[in-house]
């Protein structure tokens, strides 16, 4: 796999899947434990997600920037892997108020939303400056082939695209593994505890110590969680136990995340003598124009930011939806999936999954079809990323439509016995699966593509800027996640999938109504 690529690959691949395995192990838990510790609404949490979602990419633009005035990125991604470790071991720390005191709670949260913050920063210092270095393998790789002629310039050059879909596939095998480690340590935390998972009794007993009223549903869930062995007090004492033993065992999860930090820091360090260091960019000589050259100059790069920024704008919406993973998804797999065997933070290792698989599957059929002389042009296949995007939500409108689905919130109310006299029960995993199969084929055609078009249509001297702006409309579709959780709580779901079906089919609409003036463009 990694014959003919630079020697620094398999290392630089390495040290990201581990920063990746730990990311993914906070990244899979993090709406859920927000809401499960502090007992805050889905559309509250959500907030925080989004933000702490959208700061990642707006501090991606600041790390680069340190690392270029600093000229020295080796040591700017390992102060992101401290920084990142700083902040993991923070989130460990099982903190809580047993006396229910508001300011309190209050300090808390501010707490953690700290070592999110730790963590967005350590990870702006470590992500785009390793796939910095990463490009300058290949970079250095040319040169020295260029040397040695036409067709050894050629072949490597060929390299690159394989070299980052290898360093892809990496990251993509620490996302896999990573959202079975908290839910697997929080179900054993729970059993030595003599609890066992329930998705619904956190929700039920922030209630209880909020209003003091033991409901249906909240007598039915307990008496499933109860384990031989626990002393019951009363239902307060109960629910004060159960959150802290459900919350502690996330806790503890997040000790992998520092351990994954750390041995990636010390892979790191042990082989950073081979990642070369991007250089300093020599002056241009001063070259004159004429004036119509220089108003052909200017109308070209108009043109180019234009089709930029429509690309962009595609860009935010895709994000908007593709990240409700995190979000209504997340909160879909806890109330709507059966859960007995298969806590729903797991369904998140779903997209890795398909990411792995389907990765060689869709460049194979590109390749097939470039054989051919049928090449699909960029903006044409992130149009149909889009489409396949909207099937996925199609699928759940259409399903939860079938089912007669209420909102989130309406449903975690209903007893067992409400439900089965409404005819409502919970889906089988396959819905999810099916849901993630469509949006990782659709993440394969939109997320590595639009890179790609950037760097065609970007003007030479902006390139920086350019990818710099692909970052922003990243950080901003970020940003918007929140709604997911406020429609999935507000309106019978169908309608919060149809919302992001239309989205999907009117960027789907808009992409390909500008194909052929993107196409020119990108010539």
């Amino acid at each position: 796999m990694f014959k003919g690529h630079p020697k620094g690959l398999l290392a630089a691949a390495l040290s990201n899947m581990g920063e990746r395995f730990g990311y993914y192990i906070m990244n899979a838990v993090l709406l859920l434990f927000l809401c499960s510790k502090f007992g805050l609404p889905d559309s509250t949490a959500g907030i925080i997600y989004s933000v702490f979602y959208a700061g990642i990419y707006v501090l991606s633009l600041v790390g680069g920037i340190i690392a270029d005035r600093t000229q020295n990125y080796n040591r700017t991604i390992q102060w992101g892997l401290i920084i990142m470790a700083l902040g993991y071991v923070a989130l460990s720390v099982p903190l809580f108020n047993q006396a229910g005191n508001t300011t309190e709670w209050t300090a808390i949260l501010v707490f953690t939303c700290f070592a999110l913050l730790l963590i967005a920063f350590g990870n702006g210092l470590f992500k785009g400056n390793l796939q910095a270095i990463v490009g300058k393998m290949y970079d250095d790789m040319e040169a020295e082939a260029a040397l040695q002629g036409e067709e050894q310039l050629r072949v490597a050059r060929g390299k690159r695209d394989a070299g980052f879909q290898i360093f892809y596939v990496f990251i993509n095998i620490g996302g896999l593994i990573a959202p079975f480690v908290a839910p697997l340590l929080r179900s054993w935390w729970l059993k030595v505890n003599h609890f066992v998972y329930n998705a619904d009794m956190p929700e039920l007993c922030h209630q209880f110590l909020g209003n003091g009223e033991a409901s249906v549903k909240f007598t039915e869930t307990m008496q499933k969680v109860l384990l031989d062995g626990y002393q019951f007090v009363d239902n307060a004492q109960f629910c004060t136990d159960y959150l802290h033993v459900f919350n502690t065992g996330i806790h503890y999860s997040f000790i992998a995340s520092v351990a994954a930090m750390l041995i990636s820091l010390v892979i790191f360090l042990l082989t950073k003598k081979m990642f070369p260091q991007p250089a300093k960019k020599e002056a241009s000589a001063v070259v004159e124009y004429t004036a119509e050259e220089k108003v052909a100059m200017a109308r070209e790069i108009k043109q180019r930011m234009y089709a930029l920024f429509a690309v962009l704008g595609i860009a935010i919406f895709f994000w908007f939806s593709f990240h409700q993973n995190g979000q209504s998804l997340s909160l879909f797999a806890r109330d709507f999936v059966k859960t007995d065997s298969i806590a729903p933070e797991i369904w998140q290792a779903l997209n890795p999954f398909f990411v792995i698989v389907l990765t060689p599957v869709v460049m194979a059929i590109f390749s097939a079809l470039s054989r051919r002389g049928r090449d699909i042009s960029t903006p044409r296949k992130i149009a149909i990323g889009m489409a396949i995007a909207g099937c996925a939500y199609l699928f759940l409108m259409l399903f939860s439509a079938v089912c007669g689905y209420p909102s989130g919130e309406t449903f975690r109310a209903l007893t067992d016995e409400q439900m089965a006299s409404a005819g409502l029960a919970k889906a089988g995993p396959w819905v999810l699966i099916v849901t993630y199969f469509f949006l990782t084929v659709a993440e394969l055609f939109i997320s590595p593509l639009g890179l790609s078009f950037v760097s065609k249509v970007a003007p030479k001297n902006l390139l920086g800027l350019c990818q710099g702006l692909w970052l922003g409309a990243t950080a901003l579709g970020n940003l918007l996640i929140w709604i997911g959780p406020v429609m999935y709580n507000a309106w019978d779901i169908k309608y919060c999938w149809a919302v992001f079906f239309a989205v999907c089919l009117i960027s789907m609409g808009v992409m390909l109504g500008m194909v052929k003036w993107l196409e020119k463009v990108a010539k």
